[in-house]
This record gives C-alpha cells, structure tokens and sequence, in this order.
C-alpha cells in the first residue's frame, strides 16, 4: 500500500514565491525567537543582571541549530510551543539555562516575532508592488496615444487611450504604495512588558528601578531594527495592528481584481491576450481556448484577502481583558496565508502586465463600430457653424441612428451612421469633412497628455524607489 501524501497548502505549493515562504517559515520564526531571547539577555547583562558573555555566546551560536523533533516530543508534554523551545534551547545551551527567557512571557517572542515578519513580509510585498508599478507605468506610456472605446457600465462610451485606462490601474497602485507606507511606518514592537502589560516581573528583576525597565525595553527595539513598541499594551499587542497590515493587503488586493477583471473583459473583446506558453493548455475540452486563467488566478486569490482580511477584524474586537488566547489558531493561519496569497497576487499582476499583448486592429475595429454615433454631437456642431438648423439636422441625426442601431442589432450590418448622413444632402458633408470633425474633435480627449503627466508623477516616486526596482525578479510563474 502506497504512503498517503499529506495536505500541502496550495498557496506554498502553487502561488507564493520562495523569499515570502521563507519569511513565515518555520526556521525563521523559532531562529527569531531565538534572536530575541539573545538581545533580551545582551540588554539585561548591559543593565546590571548578573549574565556572562559566556552565557550569550552559547546562546548566539545556536540561533539557527533547532532540533525540532525534541521540540514537538516536549511540547506533546507540556502543551506549550514556547516553553517546549525554550526546553530545546537550553539543551543547546546548558550554560545559558537558567537565563534565557529571564523575566519574559511567551508573548515577549511569539508577539515581538509576529510583528518582526510582518514587518519583513511587508517590506516585500513593497518591492513586489513597486516592480508591479513599474511594469504598469511602462505599459501606460507605451499605450498612451492608442486610442481605444472606453466604456461605462459596460457601454460603449466616449474613447479614451489604452495608457490613460493603464492609468486608472497605476492610480490604484499608488494609493495602495501610499498604504503601505503609512502602514510600515506605524508597525511598533510589544516590547518586554510582561505577563499582563506592567512590567512586574522586569522590574522585580531590577529591583525597583523604573528606568532601567523603561531602557531594557529601548535596547530591545534597538536590537531589533524598531524605533519604539507600543506604549501600553496587555499581554499582547493590540491585534488591530494585524487588522491594520491586512488591510493594507486587502487594498491591493482590490488593485489586483479590478485589473485583472478588466483584462478578463479585453480578453473577451479579442483586444488582448494575456501571456500564453506555446504549450499551454486553454482547456481539456476546447483546444481552441486561450482563457485568461492568470487574470482570473488573481480575482481568484484577491478575493481570499479581501475575505481573509475579515479576521483580524473580528480577533481584535474579541479579546478579552488583557488577553485571551482564541486569537492565536486563528493568526497563526489568517496572518501568513494574506501574505502568501498577496505575494502571489502581486507576482502574477507584474507577469500579466509585462507580457500582455495588444490588438491595435481589433482595437480600431470595435472603435469604428461605435466612433458614428460618438461624432453625432461634433458633426451637428459643425453644420450649425456652416448655417445650418439645429433643430432639423438633430431629427434628421436622430432618424439615422435609429435605422442606423436596428440594423446593426437586428441583421447583423455594419454600423453605416456615417455614410447615411453623407448621403443625406442637409448636411452638405464630405468625407474630408468627416475626417476634419475626427480630428479636431479630438475623440479622447485630454488622455494622451493626462496619462503623459500622470506617468512622470509615477516615474518620480519609482526614481525615488530605485534600490527596490533592482532588487532580483521575481520567480518565474511555474504553474
């Protein structure tokens, strides 16, 4: 009988790349854990506690060597994942025994590494969105004179260009950079505060002395790349700080799913493609299909965040008091997996964009189907300044649309608006006329300059960002 695979998380598996896996990874997180309980030791011995660089050195040479099988056996006995490590810690380092975790709860890790990956996780999905931004802004600029139909409620409408609608796309992206932002800007660590937030068994530790509890934790933030922690807090940090960072995730998210939405729709219309390997496989049933499954991956795990994000949401008004503990099952999955899924979010959106191909000819197709009725307005204008009646040429203009409308919905032809109202002698046109009122009417209005003006806002806060544009691609997007 074959060995039965277990359970993969598809986000691992499938879409987040190696650096954000590594980030929540299990390595990572108990050497943080680790790490902290050095820096605790370290700020102690520099405050006075009777702790020996010997002690300190046995502690930093086994950060990284974690025996995880002693780990799980001492936790099945002890039900508790912090104390199970400090167990196998100090059977690394027996000199070291007696000091490590001095004073600290299981939060002083559990809380200050949560916020140290988030931190990290977080800087990540910055350069993923910049280099996403990046490919976005060369798209806009690329297209920016390519005049296509914009539409409203589906419909067509008055055009626009390709690069200005690239720019609704990038606009989105900003705000979500200027999120971001203000979002890593205000990450704050727990600190070392203690069982219930004040500092007791800190300050019995130095007996009495406030402001050495108040350095102790200064040190510690230091140590750990953090200007401050949080200036009160109970056992835990406030877990609308998680609510916080997912929303910041959930905002690009919605970036992600209306740009992926409306490739899906362009897809549709034949105007673009999405990239598609010479072996790929649009569908097991119609070999023809070319669907558009990466746009459709990102609406897919977009709206994951968007549902996910949910979750800090709800923890944060749930806790009791100065803790309880139903937050933790459901962080330790809620938290990682919004990474996981952004991460992959923002990997396919950079892949689509970069590789989209573009149909100028169906393009310019779907604009002729309905650029005659669009002119209707600039033409009457035109003939009321050659001293024509207003009211007339209206019903007239309205009468071949009408006919004009019915067959091409009722039989199929070709919309001839504009040869019916050549043919029609009150409006003395020709078809220089015609082609004078295009032009001058300058059909997409100001797009081509917006987008030229909205681009170099973007291209300066990317100069600006360099060093993230340089850092290495992505991974390529295996499945």
């Amino acid at each position: 009988m074959s060995e039965t695979q277990s359970y993969v998380n598809p986000l691992c598996a499938r879409y987040a790349g190696k650096k954000m896996q590594f980030i929540f990874s299990d390595d990572h997180k108990f050497s943080t854990w680790r790490r902290l309980w050095v820096y605790l030791a370290e700020a102690q011995k520099e405050l006075g506690l009777d702790i020996t660089d010997e002690q300190i050195d046995q502690m930093r040479a086994h950060v990284n060597d974690i025996d995880y099988e002693v780990a799980r056996k001492r936790e099945s006995e002890v039900r508790h994942d912090v104390m199970a490590h400090i167990y196998e810690f100090g059977l690394k380092c027996p000199k070291a025994k007696a000091i490590i975790h001095l004073g600290a709860t299981s939060c002083f890790v559990g809380d200050n590494t949560d916020v140290i990956l988030m931190k990290e996780a977080l800087e990540l999905v910055r350069v993923r969105l910049l280099q996403t931004m990046k490919a976005v802004c060369d798209f806009a600029c690329e297209h920016k004179a390519l005049v296509t139909l914009a539409y409203t409620h589906f419909q067509a409408a008055q055009p626009t260009t390709l690069g200005k609608r690239a720019c609704l796309w990038l606009q989105d992206l900003m705000m979500d950079l200027e999120t971001l932002d203000f979002t890593l800007g205000r990450l704050k660590l727990l600190g070392c505060k203690g069982t219930t937030g004040t500092g007791a068994s800190f300050l019995s530790l130095f007996e009495g002395d406030e402001e050495k509890v108040i350095k102790l934790e200064q040190l510690i933030c230091e140590k750990c790349g953090f200007e401050s922690a949080f200036e009160v807090s109970g056992q835990t940090y406030t877990r609308k700080l998680d609510y916080l960072v997912l929303s910041a995730l959930s905002s690009i998210a919605q970036s992600a799913m209306k740009f992926a939405t409306d490739i899906r729709l362009l897809s549709h219309m034949k105007e673009v493609d999405e990239p598609f390997e010479a072996g790929q496989v649009g569908s097991s049933a119609m070999a023809y299909k070319r669907n558009p499954m990466r746009s459709e991956r990102i609406c897919s795990l977009s709206r994951y965040i968007l549902c996910d994000a949910l979750n800090p949401a709800v923890t944060a008004g749930t806790q009791w008091m100065e803790r309880t503990l139903d937050d933790s099952a459901n962080r330790r999955i809620s938290v990682p997996e919004a990474f996981l899924a952004a991460d992959g979010v923002l990997r396919l959106y950079k892949n689509v964009i970069s590789g989209l191909t573009v149909y100028p000819k169906v393009i310019e197709k779907h604009l002729s189907e309905e650029l005659p009725f669009m002119l209707t307005e600039n033409i009457l204008m035109y003939c009321v300044k050659k001293g024509g009646d207003r009211q007339a040429l209206h019903e007239r203009i309205r009468l071949h649309s009408v006919a004009a409308g019915k067959a091409v919905k009722a039989e199929g032809a070709d919309n001839d608006l504009l040869s019916r109202i050549l043919g029609d002698p009150a409006f003395d046109l020709t078809r220089e006329d015609i082609d004078r009122i295009i032009s001058e009417g300058r059909i997409s209005g100001m797009a081509e300059a917006q987008t030229e003006r909205y681009t170099a806002r973007v291209k300066e806060v990317l100069q600006k960002n360099a060093d993230a544009l340089s850092q290495e691609a992505d991974e390529a997007i295996s499945v």
